[in-house]
């Protein structure tokens, strides 16, 4: 695939993306995801054979490759763990007001409307759960947790953080996301 072709594939990911985290899965259909992409509709299902489903599991897993990235970073940084969760404590916090509190996580989005009945997207949104699980549970091992309790305590911090993104999105305020930094940092202060 050339240049235009990777430019025209980006953008309908990135249409998609920034449609399914302020408007939902359901609320965002095709015609809206490619006038929002700019892109010609045939290069679509060029691109996404599948369709829909196909493109949004590009965006979700793009999505989740950012938040990656970010911890990955942080890692080679040697932060710890605390610091790491004000970071990303942050980052989740800034997107949202910066949105005017209608763009928190685009995988909660999709996760919450489609886990019972979408089977491709609700494994896809497993997997980037998992990935970060796995990236926080490293940094907690780094910090003096055994193996079980950093998995079981990066898993507490993921759903702290998840279900605050949803609180602070609903409520139109950081305040759940600060009460969440909080109690993340008491759960892990017992190690770190």
């Amino acid at each position: 695939m050339g240049a235009k072709g990777e430019e025209t594939r980006a953008r309908l990911i990135a249409g998609a993306r920034a449609l399914i985290e302020a408007q939902g899965y359901f609320g965002s259909g095709v015609n809206q995801i490619v006038a929002e992409s700019g892109a010609p509709r045939g290069s679509l299902y060029f691109h996404f054979p599948e369709g829909k489903d196909q493109l949004v599991a590009a965006a979700l897993t793009q999505a989740g490759r950012e938040v990656e990235d970010l911890l990955r970073s942080l890692a080679a940084e040697g932060v710890d763990a605390a610091a790491l969760t004000r970071r990303l404590t942050e980052v989740f916090a800034d997107r949202l007001e910066r949105s005017g509190y209608a763009k928190g996580c685009p995988i909660a989005t999709v996760a919450l409307e489609v886990a019972g009945t979408n089977e491709p997207l609700r494994a896809v949104c497993s997997a980037v759960y998992e990935s970060w699980q796995r990236l926080l549970a490293e940094r907690l091992a780094a910090g003096g947790f055994s193996p079980d309790e950093a998995w079981t305590a990066a898993g507490q911090a993921l759903a702290l953080m998840e279900g605050a993104v949803l609180l602070a999105s609903v409520r139109r305020s950081r305040e759940p996301l600060d009460h969440a930094q909080h109690a993340v940092l008491h759960l892990i202060g017992a190690k770190g």
